[in-house]
């Protein structure tokens, strides 16, 4: 929308119909809201980019966020999985900064590496994702494929959503629960960075982008991002003690695994091992059991049912189905428990 200032000048005196009055020209097209779109978008670069950390392992390389002024940044745990070397380069151009692994929690895909020399680091404000509105704009910030400190738009496409990320190398593969769905691009190397508002707050750490099952390769436009309000639960934890003790997540107290038919088609999910007093053994579930549906929700495979897991709450009483060896089905109402770190 473009305005016109209108200026009033003060008059002495005389006859009010004297009054001047002076008016600014018109801004010229595709000025005015675009500009001021363009100017908030170079604030919030200058602000928070400096923030915003290229890491480099033996394995690969991703980005980092600066947490604090004690030198943690937070990162992916897939970023860091299996890695034995960490180097860190600032936005401003200090390189190789070794960094150690202060801690990780996978099921979060979240980590958090340490810097000694935190003297050039500047951190980030985090803000409070649940207060994210569909359609708000978002900056993302990063190393894409290597090419440090840059910074890529879109808006927030939806909130709450459950992702799933598979497991690649050491990283067992995480389930996000009320990840950040946005269309500005997140490409190989996003990850861990920033997702950002105009308001120069962090509200995400980008973690993966989806796939296209058709062509195989990530779908335009579909990101999501770890919101921060998990990340200041999980973050603050890992620098405290470099473990979680209040995930926040929601457990039944089994190890599982997927079951298959002849043909190998995976058909159930089987309990290997059951926690000594945990909700599962308190219910009656024991191992060769298969957990066919969890809240109504049916579960034909592990990472069903680590979906519907992670829309749940530790405490939450809910119906679980169990197929027992000899066929026969039971139903148990089950209080859930919490995920351990």
């Amino acid at each position: 929308m473009i305005t016109a200032l209108v200026l009033i000048a003060g008059c002495g005196g005389g006859d009010a119909k004297n009054t001047n009055t002076a008016t600014t020209a018109p801004a010229p097209p595709g000025q005015g809201g675009g500009l001021r779109l363009e100017q908030d978008y170079e604030r919030v670069v200058k602000a928070v980019l400096p923030s915003v950390v290229q890491i480099d392992t033996d394995t690969g390389l991703g980005s980092g966020v600066i947490y604090d002024n004690k030198g943690d940044i937070v990162t992916n745990s897939h970023v860091v999985a299996g890695a034995n070397r960490l180097r860190v380069t600032t936005a401003t151009g200090k390189k190789a900064l070794p960094a150690t692994l202060i801690g990780q929690y996978s099921p979060d895909d979240l980590a958090v590496v340490r810097v000694n020399d935190a003297s050039s680091l500047r951190p980030a404000r985090f803000g409070d994702s649940s207060r994210l509105s569909v359609g708000e704009i978002v900056l993302a910030m990063g190393n894409p494929l290597g090419l440090s400190g840059s910074v890529t738009s879109g808006i927030i496409s939806a909130v709450g959503r459950t992702v799933s990320s598979p497991r690649e190398g050491a990283f067992p593969g995480a389930t996000i629960s009320g990840a950040v769905q946005t269309s500005a691009p997140i490409n190989p190397g996003n990850s861990g960075g920033a997702l950002v508002t105009l308001e120069n707050e962090v509200i995400g750490i980008p973690a993966l982008a989806a796939s296209d099952p058709q062509i195989g390769g990530a779908a335009a436009g579909i990101g999501f991002a770890i919101p921060s309000n998990t990340v200041k639960l999980i973050a603050d934890q890992l620098i405290r003690s470099g473990r979680v003790t209040n995930s926040g997540r929601a457990a039944l107290g089994i190890t599982v695994r997927d079951v298959a038919d002849l043909s190998g088609n995976v058909v159930g999910v089987g309990v290997v091992s059951v926690t000594r007093d945990g909700p599962a053994d308190r219910a009656g579930i024991r191992p060769n059991d298969i957990i066919v549906s969890v809240n109504r929700t049916k579960t034909p495979s592990t990472s069903d049912l680590s979906d519907v897991l992670a829309g749940l709450k530790p405490g939450q009483t809910v119906p679980v189905v169990v197929q027992h060896p000899d066929g026969s089905k039971t139903i148990v109402n089950i209080a859930l428990g919490q995920l351990p770190g």
